[in-house]
């Protein structure tokens, strides 16, 4: 494989002979889009406010999960389950939303899929019990499950290879605004008005970005209708399971989203109780550490253009780490600082390791990100809930503790993947002469 696919920096550790690895651009690339061109801009736009909808409406209950816990007298693993179904919606839906898109087209997919979990985010409000509530946030997630893979797909098709990182960056960059927004919004909105209230606001801003989105996301142009036969998808499946690299890319974004998704499900409860005992608005406003992730993710390109994609890895892990100990102190300054550098730490690995994805496979890439975004929503379900559980058995530290075991996880596999690939790089014979 190619260095850059395997997260290697391009000069070193390449597994193909030097002549397959420098190849001339194509006629078909130098007609896709690319910073500067006709429609990147409104494409980019149109993805970004994708992104903002999509992680505004999954996790629109995050920071109410003390509110929800009082209203319906459950525990915090219980509260947590409005978001690890939300989340384990969209993984167990992913891959068959990506086949669709494959057979009917990426922004048709995009669109219908905003569409529906638009209209049921107009019905949380009116949940009458955790149950329901339970229930249509998994299936908000099922219908979002159209969105993640359907656009990494749509920019590895219509976006030229070397903006890839970047614009995939500007995708998760807005997640984060997403996120960002909707926990914050919520936060001020219940404090005043109720969880209900919250949510419903959420849904009224993810109307305008899904119209605004269909408006100015450019028609596609290089797109090829597949088959929707399960032989066929079955096989595709098989072939990128059988890929160690994509496997390992998996993993990473699965574990990241562990420790991203225990976070942010339990600091609501840790920053409420004493010593901090802040109000719901004030917690609600903690998220704005998102706009970290915003800059972390849209960064991306650059640092591994630097470091190399695995480079980039090992630093995000390691600026997770040090988050996750800073958390530990007794100080709001220093909890503050710990969510930033989690953070950051979060999104630059996630904006990696998913253009990775898209880089790597070079057939049915909408079954590639799909599986990429199932294993990291699997992890965001299970960091939710794990997290939640740890908090209850062993306070904040559990919490921590629980995120510093997925981290562990991201630095082994990487190390065994640059090992892999120094390996693979010394049996590629010279070329002639």
């Amino acid at each position: 494989m190619p260095s850059a696919s395997t997260g290697a920096p391009v000069t070193t550790g390449a597994a193909v002979p030097a002549p397959a690895a420098v190849s001339l651009p194509t006629a078909a690339d130098d007609a896709r889009m690319a910073p500067g061109g006709p429609g990147y801009r409104r494409m980019s736009f149109a993805l970004f406010l994708a992104g903002v909808a999509t992680f505004a409406l999954l996790y629109s209950t995050q920071a109410l999960l003390p509110l929800l816990s009082s209203d319906f007298g459950v525990s915090a693993g219980e509260a947590s389950w409005t978001v690890s179904a939300a989340t384990g919606g969209l993984a167990l839906f992913v891959l068959p939303m990506s086949a669709l898109s494959e057979r009917f087209g990426r922004r048709t997919v995009m669109t219908a899929s905003l569409a529906v979990a638009v209209a049921v985010g107009l019905l949380v409000p009116f949940a009458p019990s955790i149950g329901a509530l339970v229930v249509l946030r998994a299936i908000q997630g099922a219908a979002l499950a159209g969105l993640p893979a359907s656009a990494t797909a749509y920019l590895a098709e219509e976006v030229r290879p070397k903006a890839l990182i970047t614009v995939i960056g500007l995708f998760v960059a807005g997640n984060s605004v997403g996120g960002m927004s909707g926990r914050v919004i919520t936060g001020w909105v219940a404090q005043e008005w109720g969880w209900r209230v919250a949510v419903g606001t959420i849904g009224l801003i993810a109307v305008v970005c899904a119209v605004a989105f269909r408006l100015l996301l450019p028609a596609p142009r290089h797109f090829t209708p597949g088959s929707l036969r399960p032989r066929v998808l079955a096989r595709t499946v098989r072939d990128h399971l059988a890929n160690p690299l994509l496997c390992r890319l998996y993993a990473i974004g699965a574990l990241f989203m562990m420790v991203f998704g225990g976070v942010y499900t339990v600091i609501g409860y840790r920053l409420g109780e004493a010593p901090f005992s802040l109000p719901q608005g004030i917690v609600g406003s903690v998220f704005l550490v998102y706009l970290v992730g915003t800059v972390s993710a849209s960064t991306a390109g650059r640092l591994a253009g630097r470091l190399g994609r695995r480079g980039s890895l090992y630093v995000a892990g390691a600026t997770t780490t040090a988050g996750l100990l800073l958390t530990l102190a007794g100080s709001l300054a220093m909890v503050l600082l710990g969510l930033v550098l989690i953070t950051a730490g979060f999104f630059a690995g996630h904006a990696v390791a998913s253009s990775s994805v898209s880089h790597t496979a070079k057939e049915g890439r909408a079954q590639a990100s799909a599986l990429y975004q199932s294993a990291y929503y699997i992890g965001s379900s299970a960091g939710s809930t794990l997290g939640a559980v740890a908090f209850h058995a062993g306070g904040w530290a559990g919490t921590v503790a629980m995120g510093l075991f997925a981290v562990l996880g991201v630095v082994s596999i990487t190390l065994f993947g640059t090992r892999a690939a120094r390996t693979a790089a010394r049996r590629v014979p010279a070329p002639a002469h």
